[in-house]
């Protein structure tokens, strides 16, 4: 039979700056993904589906759902520089990404956003 070791913190090799477990469960990110045109790529975590809601409007859906909708959102696109991000639809199971042009026209773009928060 395996043992299970669990420890409180981490240190470095030389047993120096520890960290608590509980910093590093709340710094990591509960969910991330990249997408392009909608279809996320299978390099992701914690994301079920994509649903593509119109041109530049995609909803995520979280494999294992948040605590709360007070999650924090960052999404990028990296094809132009006058693109606007956007993310005002959330619930504890999903959140919305929109991609905007400058003219502020929706359009498809490739994108990726990680979510920080915390997991039900």
């Amino acid at each position: 039979m395996a043992s299970i070791l669990r420890v409180n913190t981490l240190t470095d090799a030389s047993s120096n700056n520890s960290t608590a477990m509980s910093t590093i469960n709340q710094g990591t990110a509960k969910a991330w993904l990249h997408a392009i045109d909608n279809a996320v790529t299978g390099d992701d975590f914690n994301i079920a589906s994509s649903t593509d809601n119109g041109t530049g409007d995609y909803t995520f859906t979280f494999t294992s759902a948040m605590g709360n909708t007070l999650f924090s959102v960052t999404a990028t696109t990296n094809e132009d520089s006058h693109t606007n991000m956007y993310n005002w639809a959330r619930t504890t199971s999903s959140y919305n990404v929109a991609i905007r042009a400058a003219d502020n026209t929706f359009f498809d773009k490739n994108n990726g956003s990680v979510v920080h928060g915390d997991l039900a």
